[in-house]
């Protein structure tokens, strides 16, 4: 399962940066749905960034 998660998560992130960088170099603004996406992928990152911080600070007896 968690090797799933990982590739869905990397070809998303790969996917969002890509046409990112596409629209930028000629100059196009990006589709709404693109931007949704690269919100979702900032929003996922650190909320999982939170989580593990915490998960680590349990596990270390500070928290």
């Amino acid at each position: 399962m968690f090797e799933f998660a990982a590739l869905s998560y990397g070809l998303l992130a790969s996917v969002i940066l890509s046409a990112a960088q596409r629209n930028r170099t000629l100059a196009r603004p990006h589709p709404p749905l693109l931007l949704y996406m690269g919100y979702l992928l900032c929003g996922m990152s650190a909320g999982l960034a939170l989580a593990l911080g915490y998960l680590a600070l349990t596990i270390a007896g500070v928290v």
